[in-house]
């Protein structure tokens, strides 16, 4: 008998419960698990006495009609969700879990993954994975694999993501620093019949000009260029350890790879290179003794304040908020607080503690509240150290 007159019978005879069975089962094994969704809600409508075809938004409902069907809805997209995980397509189960704000069932099946799918289920994978932040860091894994350091890099720089940023970070940085190793290592066992041992690319260049010779170059320049410039939004050492490589790695290429960049990083391989040493908390004076210089020397007409902006977020994270409260009296007290992309020199005061400045500047600001803030917080210091 042909479904529909299955369904017919049931109906008719008041088998309510088995129509929809029937109607169910057919839509499992066609996979039309979207029209399962809606079984479901039609049958909820029957129970509770609501129109079987929407026509109009449900409006006016009695709160506890609303509730229910509140209720059946949330069952039903569970429901349909995990069918589509169960057959592996994660991008069309996420929109339902998505309207139930529960990645977690979703990530699982993406973490899962052995990195084998292809063709629209790999993209929605990935779409989901990455884009939708589901599971970053699987997402990034994924490109990597599949599309190459060129779409990696794109990705991270035009679809930034915030939780597991640090993670897809780490995971370029390896990818291309481990080709750029082996690369240059190749190089230097065929010239030395030996290949040096280690990983520390600046030790590996140091002393091996003859590498650069010709022009030569190891890698798509523009990716380790790129790569290095992510260096101001990162926070793991050991991910700027290999990034301070590249940059000795960089600043050894020819004049024609030497791609120029925003000040102060005019020189992209050289001012990076001491931006990270710095951090890394290595010949700190020096760096920091670069980068006044830069904002001496940066035309103020292209460079703006950015010059001293990079100096107080430098200063900021190497733990120097007082030096950098001096940068920001000094150089930012005309700028615009919306625009500034590091801390005023308000919170830098208080981030140093220095109550009596932040009463000063405050007070030169017409800033009554953060006044009134550096008066009270002195009075507690004072008290404290009595």
């Amino acid at each position: 008998m042909d479904v529909f007159d299955q369904v017919r019978q049931a109906l008719i005879s008041g088998d309510v419960e088995a129509g929809f069975d029937l109607a169910v089962r057919r839509f499992r094994e066609e996979g039309s698990y979207p029209l399962i969704f809606e079984a479901r809600l039609m049958r909820k409508r029957y129970e509770l006495g609501m129109p079987l075809i929407q026509t109009a938004p449900w409006k006016d409902l009695e709160p506890e009609v609303q509730a229910a069907y509140e209720a059946a809805t949330v069952e039903a997209a569970r429901e349909v969700g995990t069918l589509f995980l169960n057959d592996g397509h994660v991008s069309r189960a996420w929109p339902y879990f998505r309207a139930l704000g529960d990645k977690v069932p979703v990530r699982a099946a993406i973490e899962a993954s052995d990195g084998s799918e292809s063709g629209e289920v790999l993209d929605g994978l990935i779409e989901v994975a990455y884009h939708e932040q589901v599971s970053p860091k699987k997402g990034f894994e994924l490109i990597l694999k599949h599309y190459g350091t060129c779409r990696a890099i794109t990705n991270f720089s035009q679809y930034p993501v915030e939780e597991g940023r640090e993670d897809c970070a780490r995971l370029l940085a390896e990818h291309v620093h481990a080709e750029l190793l082996a690369n240059i290592k190749y190089a230097v066992r065929q010239k030395d019949g030996e290949e040096p041992a280690g990983t520390d690319l600046a030790e590996i260049v140091n002393g091996r000009e003859w590498l650069f010779e010709g022009n030569a170059y190891y890698l798509d320049t523009s990716h380790v260029s790129s790569l290095v410039q992510m260096a101001m939004s990162l926070e793991n050492t050991g991910t700027l350890d290999l990034l301070y490589g590249m940059t000795e790695y960089g600043r050894r290429l020819g004049q024609m790879y030497q791609f120029p960049g925003n000040p102060p990083f005019e020189n992209v391989f050289e001012d990076y290179g001491v931006y990270i040493r710095t951090v890394l908390g290595r010949d700190v004076e020096n760096g920091l003794a670069h980068f006044r210089r830069k904002i001496e020397t940066c035309d103020p007409n292209i460079a703006g304040t950015t010059p001293a902006q990079v100096l107080v977020n430098l200063l900021v994270r190497i733990e120097r908020p007082a030096e950098a409260a001096d940068v920001a009296v000094e150089h930012l007290s005309d700028a615009d607080p919306q625009f500034l992309t590091c801390p005023n020199a308000l919170q830098l005061c208080q981030m140093a503690e220095d109550y009596v400045r932040l009463a000063d500047v405050s007070r030169e600001r017409r800033d009554l509240l953060s006044f009134a803030a550096a008066t009270m917080q002195a009075g507690i210091a004072r008290s404290a150290a009595a």
